[in-house]
């Protein structure tokens, strides 16, 4: 297999100046690419440490949720570079409680950084990529968000809003090559490290999670792809669902019931693309037409 290069390409990677994203960065610029290092307070010495190594970088402080801030910051990437093929969407905050002694504040802080910020980095980038017909965009969720974790509604809810950022912006960019995933990272990060067990920082280094966000930010990168990835172990979560039973039009609670332990029983079927498929396979198994 050849090697994964990024010669020629422009990177943004949100929240960079110091574990997950820091680590992409690094790895991206040695790997060829011309990186934007947004962080609101570390970004120069990770750009410092690029130029150091010979790689390409610019600095940005753009707030990923603030829309003024991160038009300008594309529009600087656009004049120096004049293109730009990957957004990472990695900043992130944390603001741990309970769920019922969780205030107003601390969920929109959370809100505002993970989804309106990759919301927000995403739009601004998305036109141009069309226009180029190419773009790879990268989520950050977390297993926080596919499974949930005591103390983090907050943050499983960003979490695991971005995967459904993800799955449409998936199927609205690819008739562009744009192809959009989502990454759930195991890593020792300032974040983080204080919620991990002792003696596994080495282990858990953002370093082993990177090579997962170069593949989904590659020129063969899949598309609408939830990897898992933490010490060097990698892992593909799936959002599926059953066959189904048909119990008719006029199902009652008490049907449904009755019928629980056949569905939780069914082995997964093949997974939905999009909305309307659902809606077209219910549509089929009750006797109204056909799914294709």
């Amino acid at each position: 297999m050849s090697e994964i290069r990024f010669d020629g390409q422009v990177a943004i990677v949100t929240g960079a100046g110091g574990g997950l994203g820091r680590a992409h960065a690094l790895a991206l610029a040695a790997r060829g690419a011309k990186v934007v290092v947004n962080d609101l307070g570390r970004a120069e010495a990770v750009v410092a440490e690029i130029r150091a190594a010979g790689g390409e970088a610019m600095a940005s402080t753009a707030s990923v949720s603030d829309r003024a801030a991160v038009a300008a910051m594309v529009a600087a990437v656009m004049d120096r570079w004049g293109r730009i093929d990957i957004l990472i969407n990695n900043a992130g905050i944390l603001r741990d409680k309970s769920f019922a002694k969780t205030p107003p504040e601390a969920f929109e802080a959370v809100i505002d950084v993970h989804l309106r910020g990759a919301w927000t980095c995403s739009q601004a980038v998305w036109e141009i990529m069309r226009d180029q017909g190419y773009g790879r965009i990268l989520m950050t969720t977390s297993s926080s968000g596919l499974y949930g974790n005591f103390g983090q509604a907050n943050y499983s809810a960003a979490k695991l809003a971005q995967v459904g950022l993800m799955n449409t912006l998936a199927i609205e960019g690819e008739k562009h090559g744009i192809r959009v995933n989502a990454l759930a990272p195991a890593a020792t990060t300032q974040m983080t490290e204080a919620l991990l067990p002792p003696g596994t920082a080495e282990l858990l280094a953002p370093e082993k999670v990177s090579p997962g966000a170069l593949f989904l930010v590659s020129g063969d990168a899949p598309t609408k792809t939830i990897l898992t990835a933490g010490a060097g172990v990698f892992a593909l979560a799936r959002i599926e669902e059953t066959p189904g039973i048909a119990l008719g039009p006029e199902a009652s609670p008490e049907d449904v019931a009755q019928a629980w332990n056949s569905l939780t029983a069914q082995a997964i079927d093949t997974p939905v693309r999009a909305a309307w498929a659902q809606t077209a396979k219910f549509i089929a198994m009750a006797g109204g037409g056909s799914a294709s």
